[in-house]
């Protein structure tokens, strides 16, 4: 094969990633928008810059389409990809900087999880088995909840919870309720201020011993 073939098979993959990559965008930004019963992949085709053939080419049907906005399973891997003890900055980090150069922060979708009836079901189901399940396994890995106890599990399962809930606020108040001072700040500078915390939740001191 030619050098040139090659680099024109390069190009056309590269293409298709992007088409891929605009209509997934597209399709979380109607799903935070819009009741799923009112999203067309003509709009989704619309706001992602392609035509609908080109969607079904690439995901089947409306179902196939969102059964991947549904899914957090590669969210959840792009937002635990750090060490245990850098994990509070990381996922700041990560998701200001999602919302600061409009690709979304792809964890928020379980926001809009009441927009959806049936739908949303799903939405909260994958949430906690793809990011909060997920995030628990990581935390007994290390830290105070290190051993296997059910005590410990059940720690480990709040500590989750509470982190997320803190992150989710943030990125709400960032991206959804557009807060002046808070989007009128770095990046940089609300991680200084509010990963500690974050970091507090994922990794401090164990709960007090029950008396």
């Amino acid at each position: 094969m030619s050098g040139t073939a090659t680099a024109e098979q390069g190009a056309r993959r590269r293409d298709a990633e992007a088409s891929r990559a605009a209509i997934l965008l597209a399709a979380r930004f109607m799903f935070a928008r819009h009741a799923y019963s009112d999203i067309t992949l003509k709009a989704v085709a619309e706001e992602a810059g392609v035509s609908a053939p080109l969607i079904v080419k690439y995901f089947g049907s409306k179902e196939q389409l969102f059964s991947r906005v549904l899914s957090f399973e590669e969210d959840a891997v792009t937002l635990l990809d750090a060490p245990v003890e850098e994990l509070g900055r990381h996922m700041v980090t990560l998701v200001l900087t999602s919302q600061s150069e409009g690709r979304g922060a792809a964890a928020l979708r379980i926001v809009f999880a009441p927009l959806h009836s049936g739908h949303g079901d799903t939405l909260r189901a994958n949430f906690k088995s793809q990011v909060i399940t997920r995030l628990t396994a990581r935390l007994m890995e290390t830290g105070p909840t290190r051993s296997a106890g059910t005590a410990d599990a059940a720690d480990a399962a709040l500590r989750a919870e509470l982190a997320l809930g803190m992150l989710l606020g943030l990125g709400v108040m960032y991206g959804i309720a557009r807060g002046d001072a808070v989007r009128g700040s770095t990046v940089e500078e609300l991680a200084d201020r509010y990963a500690p915390a974050l970091q507090y939740l994922l990794t401090g001191p164990a709960a007090p011993a029950a008396r």
